[in-house]
């Protein structure tokens, strides 16, 4: 295959849908010779914070020197962000390889594996290929049942901020959200939970306890915020003075905390994180569509708040940047999201909204998510593309704001490349 037709044969199992379940993931990793049980992983599922935690852990264990592995979802640009080493994309020549060998077996199981499914083999099968000492493992969608899960119990499973999101699947209420997040924790394993939600915390300790396993929750008490701009910001947590955050979002240096205390058990594995890595990799982390920065006069951000925990960041963020500035919001989302309640958040922070439609079949069409604005008072325009949006926004004195789905950042990232526009 050429890589070109590595990813049309990955995408073109988008019609079999999301299945959520072992079944199939297990008979495809036997069928490869079961890649995954060579390998050591630190699994982190949440409904958000995962990526950025996931981004985080990956450049310490790189800082000091170890080969690791990176899976993570969805991409922003390139669908080879996915499958990352030492924090760098798959080559295309590689993924290409990975998935000439896969396609035969997996079109001959009689119930194939689904899109997902095949990406994650094939990350395992890499990872292995590439000697990987540790890989960071990043659920797709809740827990126990995401094909992530076929792994054995791993060095430590980590379980971010859970809130309300893809409840058709994963349930209506905190506790049935946290009982599939909690899916991950196994029989004799080591959890750390990020803790905000109390409606969360018994569930994941009654996981824990049927499996045996060792439960840490953050002390985010221990938090100490000092110094804040559009480069970054230090804070200080537990034994840990003056740290150096590379990422903007305000909530990342909770994130960091979960961090901090992930290398602290990782330590207590054996696994040997100098100080010194521990903080040159906080600091040297970038993760596209975290609020990020793409152009700083006037400031111009992207951030991937697709549901209200996530917009509830965004906002907390952005006053802490701009507490007398409002913004020309571009907003794109997914229907099946809690839309009218991220609209809302959004309110006292905007000028004006852009609406757009990101490219996924689940996508609110920017007119009617302009009409939705609308009711709230709120002038909102809805454009034809991303790109149309993004230059109109940046045409303004006011700081600019994209925010939705991650299936929107892309094309943002996209818009700015094309009219010249990149961080000065």
């Amino acid at each position: 295959m050429t890589y070109e037709e590595a990813i049309a044969y990955i995408h073109g199992m988008y019609w079999r849908g999301s299945k959520l379940g072992l079944v199939r993931v297990t008979e495809l990793c036997e069928l490869l010779g079961n890649p995954q049980n060579g390998l050591k992983f630190i699994h982190v599922a949440g409904t958000n914070g995962k990526g950025s935690t996931c981004a985080m852990l990956s450049r310490i264990l790189c800082a000091q020197g170890y080969r690791t592995g990176l899976f993570v979802s969805p991409f922003v640009d390139r669908f080879n962000e996915r499958i990352q080493l030492n924090n760098e994309p798959i080559p295309d020549d590689d993924l290409a390889q990975i998935v000439s060998e896969i396609a035969p077996v997996v079109d001959s199981m009689e119930n194939p594996a689904t899109e997902f499914e095949v990406i994650t083999a094939a990350a395992f099968l890499y990872y292995s290929r590439q000697k990987c000492d540790y890989v960071v493992l990043e659920v797709g969608l809740g827990g126990e049942l995401d094909s992530t899960n076929v792994i054995n119990t791993p060095l430590l499973s980590i379980i971010t901020a859970i809130d309300y999101d893809h409840m058709h699947i994963l349930g209506n209420t905190i506790e049935e959200i946290a009982s599939a997040k909690a899916g991950i924790i196994k029989d004799g394993g080591t959890v750390l939970f990020y803790g905000q939600h109390p409606d969360a915390l018994p569930v994941i300790e009654n996981a824990c306890e049927r499996h045996g396993a060792e439960l840490h929750v953050v002390d985010r008490s221990s938090l100490v915020e000092e110094t804040y701009d559009l480069h970054g910001q230090t804070f200080s947590y537990r034994n840990y003075a003056h740290l150096k955050l590379g990422l903007l979002g305000r909530y990342q240096m909770r994130n960091a905390a979960t961090v901090i205390d992930a290398v602290e058990l990782l330590r207590k594995a054996g696994v040997e994180i100098s100080d010194e890595a521990l903080r040159k990799g906080l600091a040297e982390t970038v993760w596209p569509a975290r609020f990020e920065l793409l152009r700083e006069v006037p400031p111009f951000f992207v951030d991937g708040g697709h549901n209200p925990h996530g917009v509830r960041g965004t906002v907390e963020t952005y006053q802490r940047l701009f507490p007398d500035r409002k913004a020309r919001i571009i907003m794109g989302m997914m229907r099946d999201k809690d839309v009218s309640e991220s609209v809302r958040l959004l309110l006292p922070i905007a000028k004006e909204f852009y609406t757009v439609t990101p490219q996924n079949d689940r996508a609110m069409p920017g007119e009617e998510l302009a009409d939705l604005i609308g009711s709230f008072g709120v002038k909102a325009t809805p454009f034809r593309t991303v790109a149309d949006a993004v230059e109109t926004a940046v045409r303004g004195n006011d700081p600019a704001l994209a925010v939705g789905s991650l299936y929107m950042a892309g094309e943002v990232h996209q818009a700015f490349r094309e009219i010249g526009q990149g961080e000065q």
